[in-house]
């Protein structure tokens, strides 16, 4: 899933941007307003958070012009405003939450979550099935063939994408764009070697993920 960070302290944008990566996020950071609408415009994200006091275009009339382009985006609202009646302008101004600076990060996390769990409760979004092989979204639980397995968060988003996309081939560069933050790097070999390492977890026979020859990869499976 990739998440959009709209914050112009460098500080807090470093710590809120380290903790979802670490947490398998793929996520674009935005030092202001404009930047932000740009990116929200030009790039597909499943949530966003977003600081009320930018500098150029605010918080609050980035996100009134976002919902007129993208209304189910989840938008969580970051604020030294701690009243009442800002709260409520956050919320009025289309934000689905709001967090009052200082924050601890398993808070913003644990939010962030559930702004995704509600806007992906539909069954077939929140659970894939491809084959013998299910990922369940809100629980992070993986099972081969009946039988959990552990993995780590960048393997969960890369599987995760490649059932999003199910016997279809993935380029390299779809994948190091929605698992990574960064654009393709034909000397990068980071993509080989993930998959590896996913492979040796849920296709250890090689049956289910392909290798597509200077494409990508596939995974196999009826949907």
């Amino acid at each position: 899933m990739r998440i959009l960070v709209v914050e112009d302290d460098a500080k807090i944008a470093s710590f809120v941007v380290k903790g979802l990566k670490q947490e398998g996020y793929a996520v674009d950071h935005a030092p202001d307003g404009d930047t932000g609408l740009s990116l929200a415009t030009t790039t597909s994200y499943d949530a966003a958070v977003v600081d009320v006091m930018l500098p150029g275009l605010d918080g609050l009339s980035l996100v009134k012009r976002l919902r007129l382009s993208f209304p189910e985006l989840p938008v969580l609202f970051l604020s030294a405003r701690s009243t009442v009646e800002d709260r409520v302008r956050g919320l009025q101004a289309g934000g689905d939450d709001y967090l009052t600076k200082p924050f601890a990060f398993a808070e913003l996390s644990a939010r962030v979550q559930a702004l995704l769990r509600r806007a992906t409760r539909a069954p077939e979004t929140t659970k894939l099935t491809v084959g013998d092989v299910t990922l369940d979204l809100v629980s992070r639980v993986v099972t081969v063939a009946g039988e959990s397995i552990e993995l780590q968060p960048r393997e969960f988003a890369l599987l995760g994408y490649l059932m999003r996309h199910p016997n279809r081939p993935v380029t390299k560069t779809m994948i190091l764009e929605h698992v990574w933050d960064y654009s393709f790097d034909p000397q990068t070999n980071v993509v080989d070697v993930l998959v590896s390492r996913l492979r040796s977890k849920v296709d250890p026979d090689k049956t289910r993920i392909e290798t597509v020859r200077g494409v990508g990869y596939v995974i196999h499976g009826r949907a």
